[in-house]
């Protein structure tokens, strides 16, 4: 079949690297717990689903390496189920509470719906997501994508080159050593590109990677194909860009699907509803109320009236949607495809969470748009991999440093709520750089200390901090991890350089944050490479 268009959906799972096992119950470890419940585990339901039915599918998605560790962690994993254990309790006390009520139909959903995904963690997967996301990625329907070791932000790391190596070879190592396989392409955290990314890039053996709209639209020289075909960088790397148009489907306040009125209102719980003695029990904090997961409301309007949520009526709304944003798609094929004599590539990235957790009827409207796309005479779902196998038209030349944030550019993760961190960042990596050569021979707990003091330096580099910053969103929290870390790096740094050795100090810093195991602080000389 001659389609007029292809079509790569990309969906970024990132969360940042949340595990506080000095404490029985965290907060923040909640951010991972929703979003398994909410997105990760309903998405690769869907996989299954459409697999099992043969029904045509592609999807790319970044599996950050926060993310993998956290889905790999065995006291995450165990919380993680007791969480999913906890509210299955609490949709059976619900239902008895709404018995004979309104309520009662709202209140039945969500105990069958956390009874499945229950059974799903527990017997279909065995508490082993990541196997699943391995089976469809080598069934060839998912693309895989790494991301950056702690989702740094490149640009402005690149004040000392070295670290943006070794984030990008961390990521790579990461990918491959949990997924079983190399990764083919990166999602460049926060879509942050600078001159010259893409020769790090290709030292690490990754083919693709992806980039805000005008990273393109004004790349040098301009592509007379716009976003709608991939560039080829002068390191050789393909380059995608975002599609604004589909991006407005979704995003636009006033336009995009997820502001329906027939849709969940993601803000009225009954963590916030109901006597706080009753709910007390199932709320993931060790006091204030939160979200328990049991919204019973649908947006319906400007108004504090809420109605009564309609789950069926819900689904059939993102079924609606999903086919009428395949129509628009294939409206808009038809129109890329008279203008030149090449096939479009469309491009529609967005973050995974905003599918399920977000927007709760978001993986319906996934699964909508691949069981309305099949058969389409336009477009075809496809994703990098096996485009690249495919004869596809690619302009040249180098694109715009750019990122997906607020006007475009850098101004996010750079302003005046976050740039105290700027120079200490800057400081922390020329020392490491500094110390790494000195030791590149260290063995034994030289070696050790080293390795946790790059882990302790990633982590720190997180951009999910100086965004949560700029946002105001768990600024506390956010302040405390970079200091954290940082100070971490410092008692260690200490210890090397002047002792005494303590073991019990190193093993304490290290168990609150175990992940990259392969990790070789040696990557921080620019002279290691990640295997490719």
């Amino acid at each position: 079949m001659t389609y007029s268009s292809r079509l790569i959906w990309v969906l970024h799972a990132h969360l940042p690297y949340v595990r506080h096992p000095e404490h029985p119950v965290f907060l923040e470890e909640n951010w991972f717990f929703e979003a398994m419940i909410e997105t990760y585990l309903p998405l690769v339901m869907m996989m299954d689903r459409l697999s099992g039915e043969g029904v045509h599918w592609k999807l790319t998605m970044t599996l950050s390496p926060p993310l993998l560790s956290m889905m790999t962690d065995e006291l995450l994993i165990e919380r993680f189920s007791d969480r999913l254990r906890l509210l299955c309790d609490l949709a059976e006390k619900e239902g008895e509470r709404t018995r004979d009520s309104r309520w009662e139909s709202v209140a039945g959903f969500y105990r069958e719906r956390l009874g499945g995904l229950h059974h799903y963690w527990e017997n279909s997967l065995g508490r082993n997501l990541v196997a699943r996301f391995q089976n469809h990625i080598r069934s060839g329907n998912l693309d895989g994508l790494t991301c950056g070791a702690t989702h740094g932000f490149l640009p402005l790391l690149s004040v000392v080159p070295e670290t943006v190596e070794a984030q990008v070879a961390v990521g790579v190592q990461t990918f491959s050593r949990i997924m079983g396989e190399k990764p083919k392409g990166i999602w460049v955290p926060e879509c942050a590109y600078f001159d010259g990314l893409d020769e790090v890039l290709a030292r690490h053996g990754l083919s693709y990677f992806f980039m805000e709209s005008h990273g393109l639209m004004y790349a040098d020289p301009t592509p007379p194909s716009g976003v709608y075909a991939p560039m080829r960088t002068p390191a050789g790397l393909i380059a995608f860009a975002r599609d604004p148009d589909s991006s407005k489907q979704i995003w636009s306040q006033e336009e995009g699907y997820p502001g329906d009125f027939d849709y969940r209102d993601f803000y009225r719980d009954i963590g916030y509803d109901l006597p706080y003695d009753y709910i007390r029990p199932y709320l993931h904090t060790d006091g204030p109320r939160g979200m328990t997961g049991f919204k019973y409301h649908r947006i319906t309007g400007k108004t504090e009236d809420k109605d009564i949520y309609d789950p069926k009526t819900a689904r059939d709304r993102a079924f609606a949607h999903a086919r009428d944003f395949v129509q628009r798609k294939e409206v808009q094929a038809r129109q890329l495809s008279a203008s030149g004599n090449w096939i479009p590539t469309v491009v529609c990235p967005f973050d995974a969470e905003l599918f399920g957790h977000w927007w709760f009827e978001g993986v319906d409207f996934l699964e909508g748009l691949f069981r309305g796309a099949e058969p389409s005479p336009v477009i075809e779902f496809t994703n990098p991999s096996r485009l690249l196998t495919e004869n596809h038209w690619e302009s040249e030349g180098n694109p715009e440093p750019s990122s997906w944030g607020v006007n475009g550019y850098y101004e996010v993760w750079l302003n005046g709520s976050n740039e105290w961190i700027w120079p200490l960042m800057t400081d922390a990596g020329r020392e490491m750089v500094r110390i790494a050569r000195q030791e590149k021979d260290a063995d034994g707990y030289r070696k050790d200390i080293l390795n946790q003091m790059a882990r302790e330096l990633l982590l720190a580099q997180s951009s999910d901090w100086p965004f949560l910053m700029k946002t105001g969103t768990a600024v506390s929290y956010a302040v405390r991890r970079v200091k954290d870390h940082l100070f971490h790096f410092r008692v260690l740094r200490e210890m090397l350089l002047h002792g005494p050795f303590r073991q019990e100090i190193l093993e304490e810093i290290r168990g609150k944050s175990p992940l990259f195991p392969d990790i070789d602080f040696r990557l921080f000389t620019g002279m290691a490479r990640s295997s490719s």
